[in-house]
């Protein structure tokens, strides 16, 4: 009977340890698994993101050439194109909580905890 006993405890010190170390293992995987996708989907997005910018870059260009162009100087459509990106950037600095940080937050809080 004494064996018996023992021998239970020492199998369930032994389960527990194995349980333990299955759990560990467990978490790890999760975060290794969540890692990966918010890393893959922040590289897919700064790609794209990249890409987008060539392009409107390109478009920023010709059309402050073909602004210029319309107002007799060059320099006149580069300077209206950059007036209306320094306004762009103004509204999106007083409403930055709301458009950029609070959406940023949730995304990342909700591929974290999926």
């Amino acid at each position: 009977m004494k064996e018996t006993v023992s021998e239970n405890i020492t199998m369930l010190i032994d389960d527990t340890g194995r349980y333990i170390e299955a759990k560990t293992e467990l978490w790890k995987l999760k975060a290794v698994d969540k890692t990966s996708k918010i890393a893959s989907s922040l590289i897919a997005q700064l790609t794209f993101i990249f890409v987008a910018s060539l392009g409107v870059i390109s478009l920023n260009i010709g059309l402050a050439l073909l602004i210029g162009s319309w107002l007799g100087e060059a320099y006149y459509g580069f300077f209206i194109v950059a007036g209306i990106y320094a306004s762009l950037c103004a509204i999106l600095y007083f409403t930055r909580q709301k458009i950029l940080k609070t959406p940023f937050y949730n995304m990342l809080i909700n591929k974290i905890l999926k």
